[in-house]
């Protein structure tokens, strides 16, 4: 008896210590939690939305998963055992975070338990989330507003800078005395 195949789709983000590592990381903990990791977008470079205190900016992405034979409760525990071992301890603090991973969408099914909300509740309103979930999957239709990520993407009131992050460009030195220390050792 085959076991039907759901597409399911996480955001990941992290803007705490060495963040594109946090996010490798993540893809990896993905993997060895027995998730087929079928696509991932490319890593975007956004501000903290929401916080009360100074933060680094996040890097965030989105990965397409593929899974069979579990619950998106189960999925989301997993998911929480990840950031857990990345040192993850508050997942309802609005403070800086090593990882922070999300599931958006889990086929079509739309529930809403205590313990999760499936579709995410605020996609919708988050560019950061969007813009790489329409990279990977455009035409991908939210299961309630019965619209695909690209419109989404296109409606959203949220206006945030979403750039994609490019790591050749994240070591700033004002400071030429640093430069030349960099360059000679």
């Amino acid at each position: 008896m085959d076991t039907e195949i759901i597409t399911a789709y996480v955001s990941l983000g992290s803007n705490l210590g060495d963040r594109a590592g946090n996010l490798l990381l993540a893809v990896r903990g993905l993997m060895e939690a027995s998730f087929i990791v079928h696509k991932l977008s490319a890593v975007y470079e956004t501000e903290p939305v929401r916080v009360t205190e100074n933060q680094q900016k996040f890097l965030n992405m989105v990965a397409e998963i593929h899974l069979s034979g579990i619950t998106p409760s189960q999925m989301m525990a997993r998911m929480l055992r990840i950031e857990y071992l990345l040192g993850r301890k508050d997942k309802f603090l609005k403070k800086p975070r090593t990882v922070d991973l999300d599931i958006l969408l889990f086929g079509d099914i739309v529930a809403e338990t205590d313990f999760l909300t499936i579709p995410h509740p605020r996609m919708t309103d988050r560019r950061f989330v969007l813009a790489p979930l329409a990279e990977i999957a455009p035409h991908v239709v939210h299961p309630v507003l019965q619209k695909d990520i690209a419109q989404l993407l296109s409606e959203t009131g949220d206006f945030a800078v979403v750039k994609r992050w490019n790591p050749n460009t994240e070591q700033k030195f004002e400071n030429d005395d640093l430069k030349i220390f960099l360059k000679s050792g």
